[in-house]
């Protein structure tokens, strides 16, 4: 199991035992909600971006149909991009 053998488990629970010795059982069962919960949260952020990819488009959002009618292609993005403005342009 995640390649420890037996002797490090048993020197992980010594340790354990050194440490929280009678609150262990407690510390144990908060340490599984804690795991329990952020699994949750995982499966929960899951969906979400699940079904935030793979669903249709908002067909009556304004702002959304504006932003895909000015989108510009990638090529003349890019080469808006690289050429600057006229401040950033440098004669040496």
């Amino acid at each position: 199991m995640f390649g420890i053998g037996a002797q490090e488990m048993l020197i992980v629970g010594v340790i354990a035992v050194i440490l929280f010795g009678n609150r262990l059982p407690s510390v144990a069962r908060s340490l599984g909600k804690s795991l329990t919960e952020f699994k949750k949260g995982m499966r929960e952020f899951e969906t979400e971006m699940h079904n935030s990819i793979y669903s249709d488009p908002p067909k009556n959002n304004e702002s959304y149909n504006r932003q895909i009618e000015n989108r510009q292609p990638a090529e003349e993005a890019a080469a808006t991009a690289s050429a600057g403005t006229p401040a950033e342009q440098h004669n040496d």
